[in-house]
């Protein structure tokens, strides 16, 4: 979905009455990804890419040897990006969280954790000065793979080793 809201940004640019930039950040976990068409894509939509190297995997799996490593690599991944945001003086991060990841998160929520919540679709990181925005919020999932299919861009699959292993599942 990131991909997918790289394009959206790019497109909503055009035809939008306030003037807004917009900047690419991958972070990269030390999978051995490679994101060269993502780059393309951006440059194709000229949008600056910034492509992060980190070692988030190797910690995670090798040194650490998490059991339940996705809590600790989703925080590790949001702290690169917020870093890398504010390096580039960004104010604002758009995540690609679409409207399934909201009632997945909802549910899980509940199930697991016996709570009613989820995330917000604008939130302020007052320690970072940075807003987070979920501009896909309301599409669903189908929306998004639509979007995708008729337009030409990557998608990434994750190759990390608990991708499709998780209770998000």
């Amino acid at each position: 979905p990131h991909e997918a809201t790289q394009a959206l940004l790019a497109e909503l640019k055009k035809y939008n009455h306030k003037p807004f930039e917009v900047e690419a950040i991958t972070i990269d976990m030390g999978l051995g990804m490679d994101y060269s068409e993502v780059a393309a894509l951006c440059e194709k939509l000229e949008i600056p890419f910034t492509q992060v190297q980190t070692q988030i995997a190797p910690i995670i799996f090798d040194h650490r040897k998490e059991k339940n490593p996705c809590s600790m690599c989703a925080k590790m991944r949001r702290g690169s990006l917020h870093a890398a945001a504010q390096e580039a003086g960004c104010n604002k991060v758009a995540l690609g969280h679409h409207f399934d990841d909201v009632v997945n998160t909802f549910m899980m929520n509940l199930f697991f954790e016996g709570r009613l919540g989820c995330f917000s679709p604008k939130s302020y990181l007052s320690n970072r000065k940075l807003t987070l925005i979920r501009p896909l919020l309301y599409a669903t999932e189908k929306d998004v793979q639509y979007f995708v299919r008729r337009r030409p861009m990557p998608v990434m699959t994750s190759p990390c080793p608990e991708d499709h292993a998780t209770e998000r599942e």
